[in-house]
């Protein structure tokens, strides 16, 4: 799966957040770190989502854009 994520430059380094998953956010001393830190953090976003939507009906779908 592709997200598209925000990189915001600060002076200790980088934030970056996935606007499709609300709350999801992280950060790194480089931008290489800050990527690599959002893929954990939208990895982990999704299993708690899994794991909150347990006993309901869950369904992917795909958007051409």
């Amino acid at each position: 799966m592709k997200y598209k994520v925000v990189l915001k430059k600060s002076k200790e380094g980088y934030s970056v957040s996935c606007p499709g998953l609300p709350g999801c956010w992280s950060q790194g001393k480089t931008e290489i770190e800050a990527l690599e830190n959002i893929q954990d953090a939208i990895r982990e976003y999704l299993e708690a989502v899994v794991k909150i939507s347990k006993g309901t009906k869950v369904r992917e779908v795909e958007v051409p854009v």
